[in-house]
């Protein structure tokens, strides 16, 4: 265990969770994203049973972002691309399964739009690129041996 790297990595995915949240919201704002609200919102809500303000959305989304970076800082520690990516898709199909229903939007996101299945992509995608580049840029992988 690296406490040093581990803490270079909740850096990474906090900062991917900020840059992604902003795409996000910029793209539901302007109408680009067929998404009602931002998924972590949406599923916060919907766990609490009540109409929450956008930063407790945030802070699902980053915890779990942060997780999910070191779970890839452990499964893929010389910080590669493929990985990331296969990560990615499988978050992306955990969102359209698991956390659409959850958040009452229905199986793949159906009950809003099927424009979700291909929206949601997107911002998985950006959360590969940031974690696979961020991971390498603050040295987190480990040493050749």
């Amino acid at each position: 265990m690296n406490i040093q790297r581990d803490l270079k990595v909740i850096g990474v995915g906090f900062v991917t969770a900020i840059i992604a949240a902003v795409l996000m919201l910029v793209a539901i704002k302007n109408g680009i994203s067929p998404l009602p609200e931002p998924l972590g919102l949406a599923f916060a809500e919907s766990i609490f049973g009540t109409t929450l303000p956008l930063p407790v959305g945030f802070v699902f989304h980053a915890v779990w972002v942060i997780f999910w970076t070191l779970v890839y800082v452990r499964l893929s520690p010389a910080i590669r691309f493929i990985p990331a990516l296969y990560l990615a898709a499988a978050l992306w199909l955990s969102a359209l399964v698991i956390f659409m229903p959850i958040a009452d939007w229905g199986f793949l996101g159906l009950a809003v739009t099927p424009k979700l299945i291909v929206a949601a992509i997107i911002p998985h995608l950006v959360f590969a690129v940031l974690i696979w580049g961020g991971c390498r840029l603050v040295g987190a992988a480990e040493p050749v041996r």
